[in-house]
């Protein structure tokens, strides 16, 4: 596969029509592999974010997208589905051309796994059900309580870079399944994919305004939309910087608020794990995508009789990996997504060695263009930076531990908590660990993209709220109480 030849619209799209920002603003979307520019982009400012939601709010009022019905709704998303599903092999590319990612994991994982969710979603839209109670008789007359559960309104949405089609499905399904309009922000460096997904939707027959995207920096479209105080709900996924100012906006405007802010995650390799079997899983959880995940199980605690033999194993994988071109069937690993991550990942592998991690293999940028880095692995200690804050690059921090006792208290050493990872082959041993890690979502025996029909979300610094199963459509819905006397 190569890079794709035409692009998706560079607009805004509000009220179902392509536009140019205000202003005349626009941003530089450039391939991570050379850094050379892709294309110009509208970049939105504070006055399209407010036509957007504006726009959002009297397509939610007056468009009929609401009143037509989870079954009407359900089939439009599964026609969107089908197109969707036409062109995996396009959108896969555009994201890679974007992002970096390799595009056999687009096309075999993230492509997929946005199919799931609009198919799980679009029949879940007709089974949002109410229910019923029943109470005594009340001053001689009988009662009848139940509950209805309607569509919030303007839903915003501001997405990552990372895995934009897959996360974005999260939020955009449901909020649209269950009746919402919706205004979203995607990422500067990943817009392209999501301008698609708007032509897409409209192709499938959502009414003109239900879905609004706004390209644009992050400083100016993001805060605006966060700020805005038309929104019902606002639904966010990026760092935990950023999502704590998320988090005051949506706060102190009293609407419902999802963040997803990312991890450092452990993964907990016990004396009797099956390595042969846990190994891939490690390994993926390292440097798939760079380690550009926020579920990258980075902070690997090993049972001290096996230490020696994972780092040898996860040296040998990571010397293995080659970097290249992410078109290419033979490149196991692309760059990382711009100059800014890259300077990061080469600030944190500076820092490994300084605070006297030891260096097993990596350790340095790629000396081509674009943003490269080697995949790095050291053996480390708790209390150093790389294996506290999130780095998310494809960087390893091995620590022995001997005992359960032990290692809960280390993995649990942390204000993240959105995903684990354990492997045993000791059943009681993998239900009590997974009970007592203060973690959203842990992992058995293996790691890899979330299940659409479970929740997914995290806890403490990881964020709040949850996306995905029954949960994430009920989300963006209110439940409102009927009572009544008769």
């Amino acid at each position: 596969m190569k890079a794709p030849s035409k692009l998706p619209p560079r607009q805004l799209f509000i009220g179902g029509k392509w536009r140019d920002a205000k202003d005349g603003a626009s941003f530089t979307s450039r391939n991570p592999v050379d850094g050379s520019a892709i294309c110009e982009i509208a970049a939105a400012g504070a006055d399209d974010v407010d036509l957007a939601v504006r726009t959002a709010s009297e397509a939610f009022a007056s468009s009929g997208w609401k009143e037509m019905g989870g079954t009407a709704r359900g089939r439009i998303l599964f026609k969107a589905a089908d197109l969707i599903e036409a062109e995996m092999e396009y959108l896969s590319a555009v994201e890679t051309l974007e992002v970096g990612k390799l595009y056999r994991d687009g096309l075999y994982g993230d492509l997929p796994a946005t199919l799931a969710t609009f198919r799980y979603y679009a029949g879940y839209a007709d089974k949002l059900y109410g229910s019923t109670v029943q109470l005594p008789d009340y001053a001689g007359r009988h009662r009848l309580n139940y509950t209805l559960r309607e569509p919030l309104g303007v839903v915003g949405a501001i997405t990552p870079w990372n895995n934009p089609i897959v996360v974005a499905g999260w939020k955009i399904v449901p909020a649209l399944a269950a009746g919402n309009s919706m205004v979203i922000k995607p990422p500067e460096d990943a817009s392209l994919s999501l301008l698609r997904l708007a032509e897409i939707l409209q192709e499938a027959g959502v009414p003109d305004g239900v879905f609004n995207v706004v390209p644009g920096l992050g400083e100016t479209a993001g805060a605006a939309l966060a700020a805005h105080p038309g929104l019902a709900k606002l639904s966010f996924t990026g760092s935990p910087e950023v999502g704590a100012l998320m988090s005051n906006h949506a706060g102190g405007q009293f609407r419902k608020v999802t963040l997803e802010l990312g991890g450092k995650n452990p993964q907990i390799v016990f004396a009797d794990a099956n390595l042969d079997g846990a190994m891939p899983f490690i390994a993926a959880g390292n440097f798939l995508h760079q380690g550009q995940v926020c579920a990258a199980g980075t902070r690997v605690y090993v049972h001290r009789s096996l230490v020696d033999e994972v780092a040898n194993r996860l040296v040998d994988h990571a010397r293995n990996i080659k970097l290249g071109d992410p078109f290419d069937d033979a490149v196991g690993m692309g760059p990382l997504v711009n100059a800014a991550q890259h300077k990061r990942v080469a600030d944190y592998l500076e820092l490994g060695v300084s605070e006297g991690a030891e260096l097993l293999t990596g350790g340095n940028l790629v000396e081509r263009d674009g943003y490269f880095v080697e995949p790095t692995v050291f053996v480390g200690q708790q209390q150093q930076r790389i294996a506290r804050e999130e780095i998310f690059g494809p960087v390893a921090t091995i620590m022995p531990f001997d005992s359960t006792d032990e290692v809960l208290e280390l993995a649990n050493d942390t204000h993240f908590g959105l995903n684990a990872i354990i492997y045993t082959e000791d059943l009681n041993r993998a239900h009590r660990t997974a009970r007592d890690l203060n973690v959203g979502n842990v992992w058995i025996n293996a790691f890899g993209i979330p299940d659409m029909t479970t929740p997914w979300g995290g806890r403490g610094g990881s964020g709040l709220g949850r996306e995905m199963g029954p949960a994430g459509i009920e989300s963006y819905t209110e439940e409102k109480t009927v009572q009544m006397m008769f």
